[in-house]
């Protein structure tokens, strides 16, 4: 078994980064706020403070690899390429939306962009991310996909099932942990046995434990993932240590009361990955200072017109209610 090299985001890729995380932030930002207005259907898990996991993972990849997502997994989709006017328009349940406003939040799919699904079943989308990956190697293609989930996920029957049989077959699939450090309102110390990057080792899967708020850290992480999988050598298990600025659910305050030490929400914000990274390419001068304003602003605005398309977007119409539920054969 040969162990790939570190690889290290180019300066076009480390720009790419440093957008892609600005644009999650922004967005996230605006849906605090309509939500908080009333404006958006159903329930908004936020990816505030999370960004560098989706961004890093997904940079790392090729056009023709594929991702499966969790509940809070707009950041991963915008990183994968799905544009902010459309999901936006998603969130908004209407009709220019990638699922035509049917997904809203937590079931969004765009099989052009390699998106195989936001997932409201904590779990859900690991075995469906192993069985893309099982397709890819029956098919002969040189793909892989990454499979986001969370540490609460992380004790679920079908993440040591999906290990298994990902191992057994050397599927080409790379199990990205989010360890944000709650499932739900409870603290994953409580939950969780043992550490999670370890789990597939008696498996045969490598392990690597990654900082989640350093962007190049997890870009490095899945490019030695992605390597590997890509010679044949099977499945890699990450665990990206991070933390969510919000609660797990926006609104949760009405019945979830305090259980974050605002101490700790204190100290992960003044982790959080995207001024510091925004510094760190101004000191190696991939950019500068009054560039990274313009970029900043930029995806600002965009968010804000993303918000003006969605408002502007028809709602499905009635007659579409069974469509897109059964694939016509």
């Amino acid at each position: 078994m040969t162990t790939p090299a570190p690889s290290t985001p180019t300066a076009t890729e480390q720009l790419t980064m440093l957008r892609l995380m600005a644009r999650i932030r922004h967005f996230e930002q605006k849906l605090a706020e309509l939500f908080k207005r009333g404006e958006l259907p159903g329930f908004v898990h936020l990816y505030l403070g999370e960004e560098a996991v989706a961004v890093g993972a997904c940079t790392a990849l090729r056009d023709g690899d594929k991702i499966t997502s969790t509940h809070r997994g707009h950041g991963h989709l915008i990183a994968k390429g799905a544009t902010v006017n459309r999901m936006m328009a998603e969130l908004f349940g209407r009709a220019d939306g990638y699922c035509r406003g049917k997904g809203g939040s937590m079931h969004i799919v765009s099989f052009d962009l390699g998106i195989m699904g936001t997932n409201g079943i904590v779990g859900g989308g690991i075995p469906i991310g192993t069985g893309a990956a099982w397709g890819d190697k029956y098919l002969g293609r040189d793909s892989v996909t990454v499979v986001f989930f969370g540490d609460g996920a992380s004790n679920q029957g079908v993440f040591f099932e999906s290990m298994n049989l990902a191992a057994i077959w050397k599927l080409p699939v790379i199990f990205v942990c989010e360890n944000n450090g709650y499932s739900e309102w409870t603290p994953t110390e409580r939950l969780t046995a043992g550490k999670i990057h370890e789990r597939g080792m008696p498996m045969g899967i490598p392990g690597a434990l990654v900082d989640g708020n350093d962007v190049e850290a997890v870009f490095g992480a899945v490019s030695q993932a992605a390597q590997r999988a890509r010679a044949g050598e099977g499945p890699s298990l990450i665990e990206a240590v991070t933390y969510r600025w919000h609660g797990h659910n926006e609104g949760e305050e009405v019945f979830a009361g305090e259980y974050r030490p605002q101490e700790e929400q204190d100290h992960w914000r003044s982790r959080e990955p995207v001024a510091p990274y925004a510094r760190t390419l101004i000191d190696r001068g991939v950019l500068t200072a009054d560039e990274w304003e313009t970029l900043d602003r930029e995806e600002s605005d965009a968010v804000d017109g993303a918000v003006e398309f969605a408002r502007a977007s028809p709602f499905p119409d009635a007659d579409e209610a069974l469509m897109h539920v059964f694939t016509e054969v």
